[in-house]
């Protein structure tokens, strides 16, 4: 990245489309300079049901952005979620082509170019290439070759692939937006970097981001992005439940998990009764203790995990793992949510506590992590998304255009 160069990110979640603008200062870091998210209900169990209502979305945030940061935004980064990523892991030996004035940096990018040369199943397009791990010829295991004396390395990479058809559904859904696609990044990959703390970013570990109707898993092992995935269940299924159970409205659903929000009957500590304002019965003063409220929650938060650990299991990952880190607006706000996880994993879990998590709000913490993932990745050659500034020089022109378009069209 080079400073001044601006990244847009673009996080389509369940429930919102988020979108962050970032510029790269004199420090090179990314700095903030604007957020925007917008309400939206287009992607339900990881599949898009209306391609309309998230191009209007996303739509409504980059004019925000525009607004904001006076700009003109013609590009984006954009999440995609696990289901839809595959992993493959490959590596490369590459000759050095001066061995007596070290490893170029155009050694490093002919083997990165070259690692991505796998055979891509006909229905799965390449969206990412990782560099893991460079491994000098003596053995020696460097993050970055460039100038080391050796005559030869090996590349260990991630080619990560998409599903063609869901990667063209999105880019119809932009280009409708008027946004063209800079890149697609699993929601995991992005985050890594940011909820992580310094021990758990070279550990084994699950990332799970548990948002308002999906969960993302992300399995790393050190730095080695091993696998993810997107379990159609999230914090929007534990209201639903509620609404459904004790026969209230969404609104007051979702109030009462946020104000008594406990993964686990075992931790109360006195089993209050609850007065329910929107009871759709018969009776007006309908009542009901808070240890029923926590039944449900608990028995949605245990099937979000016990799903998680099936997934796992079946892919015979489980073993590897040493700890997990919770993360996602779906599960924060319910207190004990690791212990029920420890509980169903058999698994150390905590709450992600990574030291730049506050370094943003939540509900743009994943598009912020996807700008940030793309600002730091190693040895790209450029980033920035495609940006106008808009001057008053700009502006006049734009002007003097409509007006020819008026009389002469």
């Amino acid at each position: 990245m080079a400073v001044g160069d601006i990244i847009v990110g673009v996080d389509l979640g369940t429930s919102k489309v988020s979108t962050v603008v970032g510029e790269v200062n004199n420090f090179n870091q990314i700095e903030v300079i604007a957020t925007c998210e917008s309400k939206c209900s287009g992607i339900k169990k990881t599949k898009i049901i209306d391609e309309a209502e998230i191009s209007t979305a996303i739509s409504k945030t980059i004019k925000e952005a525009e607004e904001t940061a006076n700009l003109k935004i013609n590009s984006a980064y954009i999440t995609i979620p696990g289901k839809y990523a595959t992993i493959v892991q490959n590596s490369i030996t590459k000759d050095v082509k001066d061995k007596y004035a070290g490893i170029s940096t155009k050694d490093v990018s002919t083997a990165i170019v070259q690692v991505k040369d796998i055979e891509i199943p006909e229905d799965k397009i390449l969206i990412d290439i990782v560099p893991d791990k460079f491994i000098l010829e003596n053995g020696n295991i460097v993050d970055d070759p460039v100038g080391n004396l050796s005559s030869s390395f090996t590349l260990q990479a991630q080619v990560i692939l998409a599903d063609k058809d869901y990667v063209r559904q999105v880019s119809g859904i932009l280009k409708k937006a008027g946004i063209e696609i800079d890149g697609l990044v699993p929601v995991t990959l992005a985050e890594r970097n940011l909820v992580l703390d310094t021990n758990e970013l070279n550990d084994n570990i699950i990332l799970l981001d548990i948002g308002a109707g999906n969960t993302d898993i992300g399995v790393f092992e050190g730095q080695t992005f091993i696998y993810t995935n997107t379990i159609p269940v999230g914090g929007d299924n534990i209201t639903n439940d509620i609404s459904l159970v004790l026969e209230i409205s969404q609104e007051e659903a979702e109030r009462l998990k946020q104000q008594y929000g406990l993964a686990l009957k075992s931790f109360i500590d006195n089993d209050n009764p609850i007065m329910l304002n929107t009871y759709k019965g018969n009776s007006r003063n309908k009542s009901i203790k808070s240890s029923e409220l926590i039944e449900i929650i608990e028995a949605r938060v245990e099937e979000i995990f016990s799903l998680v650990n099936k997934d796992i299991m079946s892919q015979g990952i489980k073993s590897k793992v040493n700890n997990v880190i919770l993360t996602g607006q779906g599960i924060t706000n319910i207190n004990k949510s690791d212990v029920a996880g420890k509980i169903i994993l058999n698994i150390p879990v905590k709450m992600a506590t990574g030291r730049l998590i506050s370094t943003i709000g939540a509900n743009y913490r994943t598009a912020y992590a996807l700008i940030r993932y793309v600002a730091n990745k190693p040895f790209a050659r450029t980033v920035s998304s495609s940006i106008d500034v808009v001057t008053e020089k700009n502006i006049l022109k734009n002007v003097i255009e409509k007006i020819k378009d008026f009389f002469y069209s």
